[in-house]
């Protein structure tokens, strides 16, 4: 049975890619490591959805906490560029389903989440 339309999903790079995956969209922005680049089956590589390198550094340092991380980035999202594309991959979230693919080891805590709460146009309902 393949997911309805404006089904978000998230999963890990390394996973083996599915048939009900739809769009696959990687959103970390370096390419994980060891991958390659077909066995990935990625099919949309926005970095201006990544955060900044200066927010990685500050989120993976001893003040951050998730509330103020969520905060800035969502600020982030707001730069033209970044805003843009989260507009076209919420316009492509609605006409079926999605897949967000990073690297991270716990993609709860970290920006992929954010930006899943965002894209997805039925909020609460996430398909894992």
């Amino acid at each position: 049975m393949t997911p309805a339309s404006g089904t978000v999903r998230v999963r890990r790079i390394y996973e083996a890619p599915r048939d009900d995956d739809g769009l696959r969209v990687l959103v970390d922005r370096l390419w994980p490591r060891g991958l390659a680049r077909g066995r990935a089956a990625v099919d949309l590589w926005p970095k201006a959805l990544t955060p900044s390198m200066e927010l990685r550094r500050w989120y993976h340092g001893p003040d951050a906490d998730e509330e103020g991380f969520r905060r800035r980035y969502e600020a982030e999202l707001t730069a033209p560029e970044a805003a843009k594309a989260l507009e076209e991959l919420r316009a492509r979230a609605v006409e079926g389903p999605l897949t967000l693919l990073t690297a991270a080891k716990d993609p709860a805590a970290a920006h992929v989440a954010v930006l899943r709460r965002l894209l997805d146009p039925r909020p609460g309902r996430h398909a894992d």
